[in-house]
């Protein structure tokens, strides 16, 4: 295979590795803004008890962990990811049910 077979198939695939770079970096900062503000929140609402509000926000945040993890566990196949992937998750549907038995009340 030669130069241009190789730049012409790489044209046809049509992927940015700027673009790529660029999200990949967004998500990481967007991680970092989410988990501040997760704790700002769980800081907050300790101080005020409102437990209705932690269940909800932390639902939402171990969702984030569980989703994060098995992206990461179906690529790199490690346990460690698999297994916060599980507990994300298990973590997650705990949070909604509190939340929703709290509300309901």
């Amino acid at each position: 295979m030669n130069k241009e077979e190789i730049l012409e198939k790489s044209r046809q695939i049509h992927q940015d590795e700027g673009m790529e770079h660029a999200e990949n970096q967004g998500r990481k900062i967007g991680f970092i803004a989410f988990s501040i503000l997760y704790l700002f929140l769980v800081i907050f609402n300790f101080f005020y008890g409102e437990i209705a509000t932690f269940d909800a926000i932390s639902s939402l945040f171990w969702a984030f962990i569980a989703g994060e993890s098995y992206g990461k566990y179906s690529f790199a196949k490690t346990k460690l990811y698999l297994i916060s992937a599980i507990a994300g998750s298990i973590a997650s549907i705990l949070s909604v049910a509190n939340y929703i038995i709290i509300t309901l009340r």
